[in-house]
Order: C-alpha cells, then structure tokens, then sequence
C-alpha cells in the first residue's frame, strides 16, 4: 500500500517534482492511493494504487499534461472505489444496442431453425430479407413503435397476405424478445397493428372441372407436350388430397406397395400414412426411378432435389380452361368430392392430415350442400311412391 503523504498533489506540486537515478511515485495526502509517476527523463504519470479483496492493484490514469491533476483526481475517486469493492478498475463498456438485425439473427439461429421445419425457416428466412431487414433492420428494437411496423404493413398493402406473413414474423420475434428479456413485458410493437382482412378463397372443382382436366392430362401425355413426372405429380395430388410439399418431397422408400400407404415422414403436421389406392398406386408404377436418386419426382436432368411443377401446372390448366384454378384447390376439390360422397368432417381430416379439427370445419358447408342434396334425392324418391299411390286412389 502506498506510504502516507504529505504532498497534497496540485499541478504547481507536480509540475515541481523531480527524480534522479529512478522513478519514483509521490501519492496525495488528501486522497490515499492517488499518486503521481515521475521520472528521471522528467516524464510524469498519474497513478491509482490500492488494495481489493483479491489484494492490491495499480492502474494508469494518464500522462502529466494531457491529464490536468483535478482530472486525473476525479477519474481516481471511482476506479479507487471499484477496486475495493472487487470490481474491475473501470467498468466494462456497454453492450452496444441490439437492433433488429441482431434480433432476427438470434430468432433465426435459436428458434426458426432448432424448432421449425426448413421449409417454415426459408420462408422467415425470404421474409426478413425482403421486407423487414430493408424497412427496419438497422433500427434498434426499443426504438421500434407502432408507427414504424404500421409502415412497413402499409408499404405491403398491395400484397396483403405477405404483409400479414411479415407482420406475423415481427411479433413472433418481439415476443421472444420479451421472453429472453431484452425487452421489458409489453413493448412487442406489432401487438397493435391490426392484419388486413383476408377472404379464404374457396375453389372447387365440379364433376365437368373433373373429367375437362383429366382428359387435359391425357391428351398432354399422349402428345408429349409435358414431362410425364409433372403429369404424374398432378395426378396425385388429385387423387390423394395431399400437399404439394407433401407428394414433391416424396421418397421412394415412402412409398409402401405391400401396406397401400404412402409413409409422408416430413408432412406440414407431422409424419402421417395416406392410404394408397388402386388409381394412386398406377400412377406411382408408370414413373421411371433415376438410378441413385431418392426422389419420387426429382427435377429435371435427373437432379438430385424435387421437382417444381409451377410451370407445368399453368400450362395444364390454360388447356383446361381452368386458369382460376390453383395447385392447392385440388387438395380442397379431393376433400369436397369426399363430402358429396357421404364422408364425414371427421374422416375428411384424417385423410387430409388435419391437426386440427377447426381446420377441417371449413368445409362444414360443403357438407350441409351435400346433406340438402342426400335429402332431396330422398325425398324425391318417397315422393315418388306417395304420387303413384295418390294417382291409384
């Protein structure tokens, strides 16, 4: 510990003080383990030096001149402090202002990618790149209000689903915000704008619908105008009502001829059987395997990742006059067939592979337009009986 002092230091004491052979340190009399460094070259430097719990340390404050005394005094109180209390010296420099780049780096890397299925991050993934980086990612997130995510909405008003999929991204990431306690309980900023409202399109196809495609298909394959895996692929999203992620991202070893069933081990709800029917499986036995691919459906030239059948589709469905039509209505038209049929909400979910039965209901009206039709063509039939025994009385 330093020896008491004393010189009260001052710059007329420093700048007075001399050394010869070696340095030597002069400490304050007013302030104990407050000194001054000075050196025969006539260098001098100001000096805290006291002891902590873990035992005595001794920090440089700063040259004699660039440092005035009363500075360099100041700057002495504190560290002089800290020392004895078993801190640092000088406290660790603020962790710089996490902004929503920081955040979605953080979302992506311990949420999206260690919970969610890839398909789901590269969607994320498309969305902060796009849209919500560009807008907002330079902003630090407690500098992010209402007005700023009401903007970006707005700027995506012309494409209202991708501006509810952004804002659904944003709130997702500042509620793991609030979670991970980098923002205080409440201040997620997209809890108050309001999603423009969506119409659930509903596209059905009609018994006409039904066999004008299936011939489309037909005369496309016999022409040679499509390539015959995209054909197939379209058949069986017909006849199975599956996903389209769920037939392009199928595995030969998915398919199981001897149990009937298409084994979808990376379905949107999880691994789920479809049952493989006589149709289904015909369409399966007339697709040529490329040696050493595991797809179903690789891409063209025989690459070794899905097919898109994007393309195709559009030019199947301008033949069929169809060009309303989307891919995913024939999942919906497989589930309407399936009601006219007699089959009932509960029957339909499981072979669409619903995890939820709210998700299926929409449907219930399609089942009420089948019930009044089953009852009409009932009571046209007794209504028959009761006219013939009327007209015999």
């Amino acid at each position: 510990m330093p020896k008491r002092s004393e010189l009260k230091l001052t710059k007329r004491a420093v700048d007075a003080l001399e050394v010869e052979g070696k340095d030597a340190v002069f400490w304050d009399r007013n302030l104990a383990g407050f000194g001054v460094r000075v050196h025969p070259t006539g260098r001098k430097v100001y000096v805290v030096q006291t002891r902590g719990p873990a035992g005595p340390k001794r920090v440089t404050l700063g040259r004699h001149g660039e440092l005035s005394t009363d500075e360099a005094r100041k700057l002495a109180v504190p560290i002089i402090d800290r020392i004895k209390r078993g801190e640092p010296p000088t406290p660790k420099p603020p962790e710089p202002a996490l902004t929503v780049s920081g955040l979605a780096e953080r979302f992506m890397r311990d949420h999206v990618e260690t919970h969610l299925k890839p398909t789901t991050a590269a969607s994320y993934r498309y969305l902060l790149k796009k849209h919500i980086l560009p807008s907002l990612g330079g902003m630090e997130i407690e500098r992010v209000g209402r007005a700023e995510v009401s903007a970006l909405h707005h700027r995506l008003c012309d494409t209202p689903d991708m501006a509810n999929s952004s804002l659904g991204v944003l709130s997702k990431m500042f509620s793991l915000a609030e979670t991970w306690e980098l923002l205080p309980p409440g201040n997620n900023p997209c809890r108050a704008v309001r999603p423009y409202s969506m119409r659930r399109r509903e596209r059905f196809l009609s018994d006409e619908e039904f066999r004008r495609l299936g011939g489309t298909l037909r005369d496309a394959e016999a022409d040679g105008s499509v390539w015959p895996p995209a054909l197939a692929a379209i058949r069986l999203l017909m006849l199975t009502g599956c996903r389209r992620s769920e037939i392009l991202n199928l595995r030969w070893d998915d398919v199981d001829h001897t149990a009937g069933e298409l084994r979808l081990r990376d379905a949107k709800t999880g691994p789920r059987m479809v049952p493989l029917t006589t149709p289904a499986s015909l369409v399966l036995d007339d697709i040529a395997r490329s040696p050493g691919n595991p797809w179903v459906f690789p891409g063209r030239n025989g690459a070794s990742r899905p097919l898109d059948i994007t393309s195709y589709w559009k030019r199947i469905r301008a033949r069929a006059g169809l060009d309303d039509v989307r891919i995913h209505d024939l999942r919906h038209s497989y589930a309407s067939r399936a009601l006219a049929l007699g089959e009932g909400l509960t029957a339909i979910g499981k072979l669409l592979g619903h995890a939820k039965v709210s998700t299926t209901a929409r449907y219930a009206h399609l089942m009420r337009d089948a019930e009044k039709a089953a009852a009409a063509r009932v009571g046209d039939s007794i209504g028959t009986h009761l006219g013939a025994q009327t007209a015999q009385e």
